[in-house]
């Protein structure tokens, strides 16, 4: 029996790097979580019943992003224990926060890959998961100096 693994991560770049892992989705029971836009709706042709939706959020209209964040928050409870993966894998973004902090109260692994954007500082998500991180990866070994206990995976493109 094949291990539950969900890929998660909000849209956009992170989407693009949490992708570059598809060679690895087949080996394992696989579930993917991104946020709802004309890109990641396309993913629903390849992905079928393993995509699963949550609703696209910009902290740039603060006001109605507090909404969707409580909203994504309940959608991703519910999520959680209909996959109830043993594994959760996530390049973030704030769309990862609370399932890794759900996924480690109810025992799941927890692998974060830090953003390949981000050469020289700690990203908002980077900050909240790596205390609980099973596995933190890296992609720039300049990283190592700000998140000691991470490992260096180098680029996944």
């Amino acid at each position: 029996m094949k291990k539950k693994v969900l890929f998660i991560s909000s849209t956009g770049g992170h989407l693009n790097e949490l992708m570059q892992l598809s060679p690895l989705f087949e080996k394992y029971d696989y579930y993917i979580i991104t946020e709802k836009d004309k890109v990641s709706e396309n993913l629903k042709q390849t992905y079928q019943e393993r995509l699963y939706f949550l609703p696209y959020g910009t902290r740039a209209k603060l006001f109605t992003y507090i909404f969707k964040y409580f909203y994504l928050c309940l959608k991703t409870i519910y999520y959680y224990f209909k996959i109830h993966p043993k594994v959760i894998v996530t390049t973030g973004t704030h769309t990862a926060g609370p399932i890794c902090y759900l996924g480690k109260l109810f025992g799941s692994k927890i692998i974060y890959i830090e953003t390949f954007a981000n050469t020289n500082k700690k990203t908002a998500t980077g900050r909240l998961i790596y205390p609980i991180a099973d596995l933190f990866i890296v992609q720039w070994e300049e990283m190592l100096k700000i998140y000691p206990k991470a490992v260096y995976g180098g680029s996944i493109y």
